[in-house]
């Protein structure tokens, strides 16, 4: 990755793209052929902008007062780990991983609560 490139700062966008609802600015952020994985309610996988788009307008469209409140956020490897609120206020855990050019290429995320 380059030097230059801050992998905290590009997830901080991300949660205040989600907070403001500006799906344009979220969806920027990821790299064209990016991957979600998504295991909070069952698992699901989307590919592309496409895909990212329909997931991403409908947990835009309704957001509980908590939604996207960071609990924790730490570097790990070429990544970024963050335990947040979702938009229905639920304790979410993400794994973030970057392309060279410091666009989202990949995020998996579950609830961070074991019991869930």
């Amino acid at each position: 990755m380059p030097e230059d490139f801050d992998r905290i700062a590009v997830v901080i966008d991300w949660l205040d793209a989600c907070r403001t609802r500006d799906l344009a600015a979220l969806l920027d952020l990821y790299a064209g052929e990016a991957r979600l994985e998504c295991q909070c309610d069952g698992v699901k996988v989307l590919r592309g902008r496409t895909e990212l788009e329909s997931y991403w307008r409908q947990r835009l469209d309704s957001l509980a007062p908590v939604a996207f409140d960071l609990d924790a956020i730490a570097p790990e490897g070429d990544g970024v780990m963050v335990d947040y609120r979702s938009h229905e206020g639920k304790p979410v855990r993400i794994h973030f991983g970057f392309d060279e050019s410091g666009k989202i290429m990949q995020t998996c995320c579950g609830p961070s609560d074991p019991a869930s």
